[in-house]
């Protein structure tokens, strides 16, 4: 276990590593990070609240939306999920690794980003360290002489894709795990990925702190761990164990129904778990029953803070490859539900594609992530709000129907002014809600309505809490001619960059 005083480490890292905190004057500021008083009033937490915004960083990843996991090393070779830093790297020896290949089939996903497992748990490292001999340096792969992560680096700027690393923290093979001196060989493994091989745009940690081969538990210095990061890769996020991105608290890929950016941090802190922020506590079981950020838990800790949440899930059951997952590989309907419960609930998905033994991404997977992508694309190829005219008291709807998740429509949520009603010049068909807040500006509705004019009266079509970066909605198929998007609450005045309507026909097996 952490102890207290790692814990309260933990606290420190949060406060240091903001990029601006301010204690509440009266007058709320945009802010990433704000520490509050415990004197507040609500209605000041929920201003500080609405005016917490995320840093160029987190915004550059929130707008990825889709990311890509691969995990491949030692594991694929031994068909383990969890090695023990026990096998020996003469397993290791792919015979068609093809880097390009992973990215380029991840691109045509529409991944924007690829995180690649440097190193996993077992120790095992993809690239020729001198922290350690359990790397490919003792491997057959091109007569010791490889390097996976320089490999995949090179794809990922060759195809214009960002380019991210996993470092496990616990390392089962390591003779200095579970003293301060790993502490030191983490440092110095950090420094070689995040100076030989380019830009670096997402560093992974997960939480994992099990037994080394000494039997030892390591208290892990991450406070010393993040200053390096920034130091060296100042724009890159650090997640999920880490300051700019939280796990969501599952790894089915299903997101929160109502989630918030903007939670509270430090002693009180209700994202222990959720976030993952407890060392000595891996991901386990599902966590998404607890709304973080709700107005009544503003007050739970000694600041709040944008920390967005990222979903996680594998394509396959496990997450290293296995033969026997071939045709367990998630379906296309079924990865276009995850995208809607993760990135249609204000978040990013981590997707993992891992690798066969060959080093190359199977049929199998190839086909789910091209048939995916194509059932995404069919459902969103045409906005029916397109030609909308806007009736009523907002007039003004080219912000909403731009395309631009930087421009918006803000509404004063004062009177009836808190709702846009739209004319679809004729009847359509659709199903799906498309909803974007200008961030930029906080994230601020609480909770809305869409409606549809049916038999000379306001007919509920769908209704939702949070909408942040992206909320989608599926609703049973309605036809109407006109339809109102109401905000029934917000945090001050909502800033509303984006409004769809789509017609899904896609092959729902």
């Amino acid at each position: 276990m952490v102890n207290k005083a790692g814990k309260n480490r933990f606290k420190r890292t949060l406060l240091s590593l903001a990029f601006s905190s301010i204690a509440f004057s009266g007058c709320a500021q945009q802010k990433n990070f704000v520490e509050i008083k415990s004197s507040m009033t609500e209605q000041e937490l929920v201003e500080v609240a609405a005016n917490i915004v995320p840093t160029p960083q987190q915004l550059r990843w929130q707008k990825l939306e889709l990311t890509g996991f691969i995990h491949f090393g030692i594991n694929t070779f031994t068909g383990r999920e969890w090695g023990e830093g026990k096998d020996d790297p003469k397993l290791f020896n792919p015979t068609a690794l093809d880097a390009e290949q992973w990215v380029k089939a991840s691109k045509d996903a529409g991944i924007k980003q690829v995180i690649i497992t440097a190193k996993h748990h077992d120790g095992f490292c993809l690239w020729p360290t001198k922290t350690t001999e359990y790397s490919l340096k003792k491997s057959p792969y091109k007569d010791g002489k490889g390097d996976v992560v320089r490999e995949v680096a090179d794809a990922c700027k060759e195809l214009g894709v960002g380019f991210g690393v996993y470092v496990s923290p616990w390392d089962r093979n390591h003779p200095t795990y579970g003293t301060e001196a790993y502490n030191d060989v983490m440092v110095a493994q950090l420094t070689e990925l995040l100076t030989q091989y380019g830009q670096v745009d997402e560093v992974w940690f997960d939480g994992a702190n099990g037994e080394g081969p000494n039997g030892k538990k390591q208290v892990y210095d991450f406070e010393r761990w993040y200053a390096l990061i920034r130091k060296l890769q100042p724009q890159a996020v650090i997640a999920v164990s880490g300051p700019d991105v939280r796990w969501v608290g599952t790894e089915t890929g299903h997101g929160r129904e109502e989630e918030w950016s903007v939670v509270p941090v430090g002693k009180k802190n209700k994202t222990d778990n959720g976030s993952q922020t407890k060392v000595d506590t891996p991901p386990a079981g599902d966590m998404r029953g607890s709304v973080l950020g709700s107005r009544s838990q503003l007050k739970d800790g000694d600041a709040l803070k944008w920390y967005p949440a990222e979903t996680d899930v594998s394509i396959r059951p496990g997450w290293f490859y296995h033969e026997s997952e071939d045709k367990k590989v998630k379906t296309p309907a079924y990865l276009k539900e995850i995208y809607f419960h993760s990135v249609g609930r204000n978040g990013v998905l981590l997707l993992n594609i891992p690798p066969d033994k060959r080093g190359l991404f199977t049929d199998y997977d190839v086909n789910a992530l091209k048939e995916w992508r194509g059932k995404l694309d069919e459902i969103f190829k045409v906005n029916l709000l397109k030609n909308a005219k806007a009736i009523g008291k907002v007039k003004k709807i080219k912000p909403l129907l731009d395309g631009n998740d930087a421009t918006d429509h803000t509404f004063s949520m004062k009177g009836n002014d808190n709702a846009v009603e739209l004319d679809l010049k004729g009847e359509k068909t659709f199903n799906v809600l498309l909803l974007q807040e200008n961030i930029r500006k906080g994230q601020r509705v609480e909770k809305f309505i869409l409606e549809y004019w049916e038999n000379g009266k306001w007919t509920k079509a769908t209704e939702g809490t949070t909408i942040g970066f992206k909320r989608l909605l599926e609703f049973p198929t309605v036809t109407a001619s006109k339809v109102r998007l109401r905000i029934l609450s917000a945090r001050l005045q909502p800033a509303l960059a984006e409004m769809g309507l789509y017609l899904d026909t896609t092959d729902k097996k």
